[in-house]
């Protein structure tokens, strides 16, 4: 049998730890809820920047297709391919335009690396600006991303 001593001391311990699990239930909700913000806004720049890489991977097969007959190569009289800088540039602004591409991205922008830089290859690089969702005040200016794609064209008979 229990003293009227004991019973007080019971239930003074009991008045103590009153509440204590609630605090530890609402800290493990902020957690998880801080995770999962985390976890989205990474996935929302990861599908941002892979759109952007399709779309650069597409541009650059359109500037690929717009080459001109350069030299012809060695003694075995094949022509080949040639691009220019500004071939390259101007088919990735053309593409971009007819396939509306900059209004899917916030601030969509050809690089001023974009180009052909050893006349064979259509080098396009393309800059976006990701706004993630729910921690978009952390980073009100976005996040930048880049696309970087390169395309060859070549002749065959």
């Amino acid at each position: 049998m229990r003293s009227l001593r004991q019973d007080s001391a019971l239930q003074n311990m009991k008045d103590e730890e009153s509440g204590q699990v609630m605090i530890l239930a609402i800290g493990y909700v902020l957690l998880t809820l801080m995770v999962l913000s985390v976890v989205m806004a990474i996935s929302a720049v990861y599908l941002e920047q892979k759109k952007l890489l399709s779309v650069a991977d597409s541009a650059s097969m359109a500037a690929s297709d717009n080459f001109g007959v350069g030299e012809v190569h060695g003694g075995s009289g094949s022509p080949i391919p040639a691009l220019t800088n500004s071939s390259v540039q101007k088919a990735t602004a053309n593409y971009i335009a007819k396939t509306g591409a900059s209004t899917r991205f916030n601030h969509l922008a050809i690089s001023s690396q974009t180009g052909a830089p050893e006349g064979r290859t259509a080098h396009v690089v393309l800059t976006a600006v990701v706004h993630p969702p729910i921690i978009n005040y952390l980073v009100p200016a976005g996040i930048d991303i880049v696309a970087v794609s390169d395309s060859r064209p070549r002749l065959g008979r």
